[in-house]
């Protein structure tokens, strides 16, 4: 979720008032939210790890694809019983919490892409908690290697966009489905190796000659 509104952007550094003491008999956020927890590349890679399950087993039942301005995205799945996510127990606790995907480490915040590159705001109504405390965000995030994170973010957010664009400018079905295979092929279906850098594996398939040709509009490379 983006913010027009720049006067309250965050930096990392920045505190902000996100504690909810351990999210204590709470877990309204993991409920009811249709398919908007979305995933990128390194929320799969540490589902990986968590699971030991590739993305093609995932998709038997933890998370569903996703269809945002023509470009196919993973997202997680609402159980149909209980409208929660997959990964809730029942005590109502986060089984994956060390490796939970970047939007559920976010909340009650959003980010903001512009100019000035990556910065966060708060969602003021959509914790229910009320009396939060103020937490330094970076902190709040629990991400190793925060910079390359948000570098990571930054860079995805921007080839999502491009990859719109052009799925959009050529309007063609078959355009727009020869983009998708070679999209979610790229950066979710061919496994990573969860024992190795997370942002090297990136850059590499970034640099596939068949995504380069998504980007540059060419059905021929695609």
């Amino acid at each position: 979720m983006e913010n027009n509104n720049t006067e309250m952007l965050l930096g990392a550094n920045d505190m902000a008032k996100l504690g909810c003491n351990d999210c204590a008999g709470c877990s309204d956020c993991c409920r009811g939210m249709g398919d908007s927890i979305l995933l990128d590349p390194y929320d799969i890679y540490m589902l990986q790890a968590a699971v030991g399950q590739t993305f093609s087993q995932l998709l038997r039942d933890p998370i569903d694809l996703h269809v945002e301005d023509g470009l196919i995205l993973p997202a997680i799945r609402m159980q149909e019983d209980t409208d929660a996510c997959g990964f809730l127990s029942k005590d109502g606790r986060c089984s994956i919490h060390s490796h939970r995907p970047g939007l559920c480490r976010l909340f009650p915040l959003g980010r903001n892409y512009d100019e000035q590159g990556l910065r966060y705001f708060v969602l003021e109504d959509a914790c229910r908690i009320g009396s939060r405390t103020k937490v330094k965000i970076k902190k709040w995030l629990e991400i190793g290697q925060l910079p390359k994170y948000e570098q990571f973010l930054t860079v995805w957010h921007d080839l999502k966009k491009r990859i719109q664009e052009q799925i959009a400018e050529h309007g063609s079905d078959e355009y727009a489905q020869k983009a998708n295979v070679v999209f979610l092929e790229t950066f979710y279906q061919t496994p990573y190796d969860t024992e190795q850098d997370f942002y090297l594996q990136f850059d590499s398939r970034l640099a596939n000659e068949r995504i380069a040709g998504i980007i540059g509009g060419s059905p021929a490379a695609v």
